[in-house]
């Protein structure tokens, strides 16, 4: 067994290159670890930090994956991510022109958004450097002000069902180009912490529901892609 050390949670570039350093080597002495996988926001990285990850992958295997969570500026705002879209495509760029291996993720289903801006999303994303992608439904968490927000405006929501959902990333995987590896169709937050949708459905679940739908269909990732302008 070898394993890849994934700092996940919150925003694992934020902080002195030496901290994040000894960090990053910490977990890399372990025998059997053999990289890293690290999650961040596009605007919490440094040039010197680029530079330092690209020469750390040429000894052992480097991922960065970029919070992306929309293309459309208009949800960024809303949802107050403190970023644009602008600022994901350049770190994006950033780390592949370094070559470092790069990953994203996004959140089908955010509020304001239609189906077809959905959608659009998958020839924007194509356009870019990405060797993976994770796409999540959305999910209301208490305590969050989203989660108040659908409390007091519930009518500003629109919660996909398993079969909606299903059809939404069946025709998003067509549009995506076939060269992008999918790591993950859905998110799955404690029971005990969520506010909606509540699914019922095991990660793997889910992915035997999807294969099933795509092979009753005939279709495969990147059927209908075409590459988008630069962005």
């Amino acid at each position: 067994m070898r394993y890849l050390a994934y700092f996940q949670s919150y925003t694992n570039t934020y902080g002195p290159l030496e901290v994040l350093r000894a960090r990053f080597e910490e977990a890399l002495s372990v025998d059997s670890v053999l990289g890293l996988v690290i999650a961040t926001r596009p605007d919490c990285m440094t040039p010197d930090l680029y530079d330092y990850l690209a020469a750390l992958s040429h000894s052992a295997f480097v991922m960065l994956e970029f919070g992306i969570e929309s293309t459309c500026d208009r949800t960024l705002k809303r949802i107050n991510r403190g970023h644009d879209f602008a600022t994901a495509c350049l770190a994006i760029r950033e780390a592949a022109a370094r070559g470092i291996l790069v990953g994203g993720h996004v959140i089908l289903g955010l509020p304001g958004e239609t189906r077809e801006e959905i959608l659009a999303q998958a020839p924007t994303l194509s356009a870019l450097p990405l060797d993976v992608l994770k796409l999540h439904q959305l999910q209301l968490i208490k305590g969050t002000a989203m989660a108040e927000e659908f409390r007091n405006a519930p009518e500003h929501f629109h919660f996909y069902s398993v079969d909606e959902y299903i059809d939404l990333v069946v025709d998003y995987l067509q549009l995506l180009r076939p060269t992008i590896a999918v790591e993950r169709f859905t998110a799955q937050s404690p029971k005990e912490l969520l506010v909606a949708p509540d699914w019922g459905l095991k990660n793997y679940e889910f992915v035997e529901k999807l294969k099933r739908r795509m092979r009753q269909l005939g279709v495969r990732q990147g059927d209908k892609f075409v590459m988008a302008p630069y962005i």
